[in-house]
């Protein structure tokens, strides 16, 4: 027997030499002459020959035969140029490669087989799948089979309930199935890390996101298969959030730029910004940076006072984080209240306002004389000497700012002149003069 030009073994008058490198591998029936050939591999295929001579002196009888030796099918894999893709717009490319000789390939989207048509393309001897301009109808779990004359590699991994994004915690079962006999035994992988999970159906808590896959196993044939992993994306359903400023002690005044910054921890995907549950949108006084996480005040107006919350979602859970903002302004409109003419002995009220946040602070002068220090003043029996211009100065001790006025009413204070009349009841000439006198 010979391969090719290479002999294999020879028997002459019952003596059989084998070829070394054939050893333990060939069995040569010198009965009939058919020759038993093991542990086949690749480099096995090829054209074999064999020469038999009946006795010496007779011609000699050839045959041929042609033998084909096919690797199973092992490894199959499916990698792609893009997972994040956008309908109308993007082209997604699946390329699958296996372990194997003389391949063949069949895709298929939730076990029904994809044909090429105007927009998918199959390509490679059947290895690559192109869709071009991806529909939302496109979506689903895609499965590349691959055979061989002597093997096949099709292990189905399923997951329910069907997500794009899980919950951390949630519990999500997983069903591997392959066709063998006798029946397969299963092993779990997590980003190609061996689990302690086995069997062909198991329920995991989930705890990370990854590329879950389950192996195929024969303990006859000693073979196995490994499914196409699933990327599993695990979100966190515990999202802590804060708002806070940049600066160290932040007191809003009104005509200061002002930062509000909205941090979380867990897995972020949308911020939301709302004052008094209506949702903010970007003006020229308003501002938002890195994703909506800074709010930005380019101007602080009074007409910014109120509650502001930031909402922070993924699709499995949100939070939402609150800051009440006061804004701090003035004071303006300094106004008195009181009488412009008082009688002699009588009583002087006088009331000051101002618009003012917080509170503010007033004080009374007279000719330089510090009067008092509050919203009212009041005197008592009140004197000729005391007509004059009465001035009240308001003062806010966050804003820095005070209104305060002098008798040539040049300032955004509040001035009052105040006459004092006399109530002598003098007869003749004499009554006048003096009235005008004082009056004067």
């Amino acid at each position: 027997w010979n391969k090719g030009t290479t002999n294999i073994v020879t028997s002459v008058a019952g003596d059989i030499l084998i070829n070394p490198n054939y050893k333990d591998r060939v069995t040569l029936n010198v009965l009939t002459g058919s020759l038993e050939l093991r542990n086949l591999a690749v480099s096995d295929t090829g054209e074999y020959g064999v020469s038999i001579t009946p006795t010496a002196g007779d011609a000699s009888i050839t045959g041929q035969a042609t033998l084909n030796v096919y690797e199973p099918v092992t490894n199959v894999r499916i990698t792609t140029n893009n997972t994040d893709l956008v309908e109308f717009n993007d082209t997604v490319r699946l390329s699958c490669s296996a372990s194997g000789s003389s391949l063949s390939f069949l895709w298929f989207n939730d076990s029904v087989e994809v044909t090429a048509s105007d927009r998918v393309r199959i390509t490679d001897g059947g290895a690559t799948l192109t869709i071009v301009t991806v529909l939302r109808y496109d979506q689903g779990s895609y499965t590349c089979e691959v055979s061989n004359l002597v093997s096949s590699n099709r292990v189905r991994l399923t997951i329910s309930p069907s997500a794009e994004y899980y919950g951390e915690g949630s519990v999500v079962s997983f069903s591997c199935s392959a066709d063998s006999r006798p029946e397969a035994q299963f092993r779990w992988f997590i980003n190609g890390e061996m689990s302690s999970s086995t069997g062909a159906q198991i329920n995991l808590v989930m705890e990370q996101s990854g590329n879950y896959s389950c192996r195929a196993f024969n303990s006859k044939t000693l073979r196995y298969t490994t499914s196409q992993p699933e990327e599993i994306s695990v979100l966190s359903k515990n999202i802590s959030g804060s708002t806070n400023k940049k600066t160290y002690r932040f007191i809003p005044v009104e005509g200061t730029s002002v930062n509000l910054t909205c941090d979380a921890s867990g897995s972020i995907f949308t911020r939301k910004w709302m004052i008094s549950g209506v949702e903010l949108k970007p003006s020229e006084n308003i501002v938002f940076h890195e994703e909506k996480r800074v709010l930005s005040f380019r101007n602080l107006t009074r007409k910014d006072d109120g509650r502001y919350t930031c909402r922070i979602s993924n699709p499995v859970s949100s939070q939402s984080v609150n800051y009440t903002m006061n804004v701090n302004y003035g004071p303006d409109s300094v106004q008195i209240s009181g009488p412009m003419e008082v009688q002699e002995g009588s009583t002087l009220k006088l009331s000051c306002s101002a618009e003012s946040v917080p509170t503010a602070k007033y004080t009374w002068t007279k000719d330089g004389t510090t009067l008092g220090q509050s919203h009212e003043y009041t005197k008592d029996n009140i004197k000729f000497s005391d007509g004059g211009e009465y001035i009240c100065q308001a003062t806010n001790d966050i804003t820095m700012k005070s209104s305060e006025a002098s008798p040539t009413g040049l300032s955004t204070g509040a001035v009052i002149g105040i006459t004092v009349a006399s109530l002598a009841a003098v007869a003749g000439a004499a009554t006048g003069a003096f009235y005008m006198f004082k009056h004067k």
